[in-house]
């Protein structure tokens, strides 16, 4: 594999082609934060909670630093007032669900009326369902704020499995599981 080097907060970074700005932000010891993020799925960016600000040319743009392949010469930024802003509103949506970070932000509470306190949508149950267990039994529903995870009706598959159960932070899926299967039993 060819070695590609490029900048990351001033400082020159030497990572393997076919990586992504995370994977060579970790391997050089660079804090970037994520919330779907996991080294069993595919990267998705779906959360931007790993923004980073990428300059190529004379172009500059924000990408998601778990899906963007490193790039000789590019200049990558990993923390500046911009992206701090935009993770900073990224835990506010998810509040309370994630607040591991919210210290760092200083994020002490939301603008926003969460309509779910235990599910933050990262979608890593969805995409572990999908992508591993390759059953698809359990799903994103609904748009916007009416997002939220549901259930194949039947889950006979889901209720033998239960491996989505460990990437649950806020333990939803594993109460919707429960209330799904009441229903259904009904």
């Amino acid at each position: 594999m060819k070695s590609i080097t490029f900048q990351m907060d001033g400082k020159a970074v030497t990572a393997t082609e076919g990586m992504s700005l995370l994977q060579a932000a970790r391997q050089a010891g660079i804090e970037i934060p994520t919330l779907c993020f996991n080294e069993e799925l595919k990267p998705s960016g779906d959360c931007r909670m790993c923004m980073v600000e990428v300059v190529k040319g004379k172009r500059k743009r924000l990408v998601a630093s778990c899906c963007y392949p490193v790039q000789e010469g590019i200049v990558v930024t990993t923390d500046n007032p911009r992206i701090k802003q935009i993770r900073k509103m990224i835990i506010e949506l998810v509040w309370p669900t994630w607040t591991q970070l919210a210290e760092k932000y200083g994020v002490t509470k939301s603008r926003f009326v969460p309509e779910m306190t235990d599910c933050n949508l990262c979608g890593q149950c969805v995409r572990y369902c999908a992508e591993v267990v390759k059953k698809n039994a359990v799903f994103f529903e609904g748009r916007g704020v009416e997002r939220h995870v549901g259930f194949t009706p039947g889950m006979a598959e889901c209720d033998a499995c239960r491996k989505c159960f460990a990437f649950c932070t806020g333990g939803y899926i594993v109460t919707e599981h429960g209330k799904a299967k009441a229903s259904l039993e009904e």
